[in-house]
């Protein structure tokens, strides 16, 4: 799924509601996004900055891509140990 907002477009709205200068809902209208979207964003900022515990993005990024890999690679060693499998049935010894 794309992101709706550029990242600087983000980065500026969660700076603005850490100063506390007004409420989070008040902050979220102003910038026409809704109250849950921001309040994500802090989540998310806040663990990216590691005030709060988590998986950092880039963290989970690799996470993902590491885990497709593995299930691509579990995929080819399934394949390759029936084609031997098959291969060894047809030169069992007589």
């Amino acid at each position: 799924m794309a992101n709706r907002y550029p990242i600087e477009f983000r980065r500026d709205v969660v700076a603005v509601a850490r100063k506390h200068e007004a409420p989070i809902t008040q902050i979220a209208r102003d910038f026409g996004i809704s109250d849950a979207t921001l309040h994500t964003w802090l989540k998310k900022a806040d663990i990216e900055d590691g005030v709060r515990p988590g998986l950092p993005e880039k963290d989970a990024a690799e996470m993902r891509e590491l885990r497709r890999r593995n299930r691509v690679l579990e995929q080819e060693n399934e394949i390759l140990r029936r084609a031997t499998a098959y291969f060894a049935k047809d030169h069992a010894p007589k």
